[in-house]
């Protein structure tokens, strides 16, 4: 029975995280999924920002080189980290 309601509960927490990313993944104009395992939204005004592999907004410095899992490079371009914060936490506390 216990391993049932932990099971229940990490669905319940993946699926939480899928649907706060949907609204960063709807607002960006493209999304680029880096190969340390983080993720770059690219919105359009071209201001960039980044989520770290465990899905938590993250600060990166302007004009940091940063590689594609496909192996090209990328330039960073803005911080928009308040932005992607707000996106990413969109379902957690109403919206």
């Amino acid at each position: 029975m216990l391993k049932k309601i932990l099971l229940a509960a990490l669905v319940s927490a993946v699926s939480v995280t899928a649907f706060a990313s949907d609204a960063a993944h709807a607002t960006a104009k493209q999304v680029v999924e880096l190969k340390d395992g983080s993720t770059v939204y690219i919105f359009a005004d071209g201001k960039m920002a980044m989520e770290d592999r465990y899905g938590r907004a993250m600060r990166m410095k302007p004009d940091t080189v940063m590689e594609t899992r496909d192996g090209k490079r990328i330039v960073m371009h803005g911080d928009e980290v308040m932005r992607l914060d707000r996106l990413l936490n969109q379902g957690h506390n109403g919206g």
